[in-house]
């Protein structure tokens, strides 16, 4: 997570969430629904980089326990009226092994220049089975080498293939200029979750024309276990 929203959580929450257009565009309460599914006995699931806590009542809908553990306090004490709320590193989760029954990163891991590490954190603190959903900023369509000026055409540049951070504001609202952003590309973020002992057992992408969101939902099954329905291997692509 991202200690840089402490200066900008004010702007975060009264400029930039309402600069969004209404109603669900990105698609991602749609995809909770499809990917983490409704829960018919309440139980806790954990919003990693949760930020203001604008997802907590999504989860609510869906049946679960939200509680919210991010970096900046600036950002809890919008979040802390939403949901319950922990201070802490996505790379050091706060919670015990194998404790927690579901885990979701919505709109987070570009903010996480070592997300690796929070995979593998992930994995720790999942109970044997547990989900994890992460939605986040489509790998493949959106980032600095991304021209986004036509909807219709996007045109890819050079700088996809190579993870990188970088401080360009790929939207007109410009967050990244202000907090950076962290590129991994699809094949190494993939490979990342395989890497930390989990199966991925689905997949969705989010908006319209083009998709600006990618979705993977994994499932705990082990540190070294970890594999993917559609074969690809642990250690591929270049996301380390």
């Amino acid at each position: 997570m991202n200690t840089g929203y402490d200066g900008i959580a004010d702007w975060y929450e009264r400029e930039f969430l309402a600069s969004q257009r209404p109603g669900d565009p990105l698609e991602i309460d749609r995809i909770l629904g499809e990917l983490l599914g409704r829960r018919e006995e309440v139980d806790t699931c954990l919003d990693i980089g949760c930020g203001t806590g604008i997802y907590a009542a999504r989860l609510r809908e869906l049946g679960w326990r939200p509680l919210g553990v991010d970096l900046s306090a600036r950002m809890l004490a919008y979040a802390a009226p939403r949901l319950p709320v922990v201070r802490g590193d996505a790379k050091r989760l706060p919670f015990h092994d194998n404790s927690i029954p579901a885990a979701v990163a919505i709109m987070t891991h570009t903010d996480m220049p070592d997300y690796p590490a929070v995979l593998g954190e992930v994995r720790r603190v999942l109970r044997p089975g547990g989900i994890f959903v992460h939605i986040g900023v489509h790998p493949c369509f959106c980032g600095s080498f991304a021209d986004r000026g036509d909807a219709a055409a996007i045109v890819i540049r050079p700088g996809y293939r190579e993870p990188h951070w970088t401080t360009r504001s790929w939207t007109d609202r410009g967050l990244r200029d202000k907090v950076g952003a962290a590129h991994l590309p699809l094949a190494g973020l993939l490979s990342e979750f395989v890497g930390a002992g989990m199966e991925l057992v689905g997949f969705g992408e989010g908006g319209w024309p083009t998709p600006t969101v990618l979705a993977v939902k994994a499932v705990s099954v082990g540190p070294g276990r970890g594999r993917s329905r559609l074969g690809l291997p642990a250690g591929t692509g270049r996301g380390r």
